[in-house]
């Protein structure tokens, strides 16, 4: 998923990151690395953190926010800004401007691309899978959502509801995290090799 990403970023990264002068040619393939760092580490954190409706709302919901007012978005962009302040040296400003415009642009993307069911490119249950270690693996996302039913009352009350499935998923974050920060590269590792 993670390549699938990165290409949707350089797809919207033309006038954000290409065209703007304030980022030296040199260091275009970063910040899109770190754009599609900041939205596949920013979508994690927030299933481990237990923000399982967020983020089915985001990738799966019937409206789907991909503004800046969306909490979920408002998080990715701030970690976007605080790595571009950081690693690029950009000014503030300039830095608020760039995640302002970018990340909604490729979440908005993201979610058309996930709710196109001509396009086999992504997928909701791909990309909870991606993010939890396979968490989410032979679950049917789509129907789930629909109506909760099946095998998964992982919490034991006799009922199937929201609560199960976001413990799966946030469980399944959590223990993906704890395995990237073991490898030592986490997502950062995977982008690395990705970029060379």
């Amino acid at each position: 998923m993670l390549e699938q990403l990165m290409d949707l970023v350089r797809e919207n990264a033309q006038g954000a990151v290409v065209n703007n002068p304030a980022i030296p040619n040199e260091q275009n393939e970063a910040v899109i690395g770190a754009a599609t760092s900041s939205i596949a580490s920013g979508l994690q954190q927030e299933l481990a953190s237990g923000n399982t409706e967020g983020v089915l709302s985001l990738l799966g919901g019937a409206n789907s926010d991909t503004s800046s007012a969306n909490p979920v978005v408002g998080n990715i962009s701030n970690n976007f800004i605080g790595t571009l302040l950081e690693k690029f040296h950009l000014d503030k400003g300039t830095a608020t401007q760039l995640a302002a415009t970018l990340i909604p642009t490729v979440l908005g993307s993201l979610v058309n691309k996930t709710k196109d069911p001509n396009n086999s490119s992504f997928s909701l249950d791909g990309i909870l899978n991606s993010l939890t270690g396979g968490s989410a693996q032979g679950l049917n996302l789509n129907g789930i959502l629909g109506g909760l039913s099946g095998g998964l009352d992982k919490n034991g009350d006799g009922q199937v509801n929201l609560e199960d499935l976001k413990s799966l998923l946030s469980n399944g974050a959590q223990q993906q995290q704890q395995q990237q920060a073991g490898d030592g590269g986490g997502i950062g590792g995977l982008l690395k090799n990705l970029l060379g």
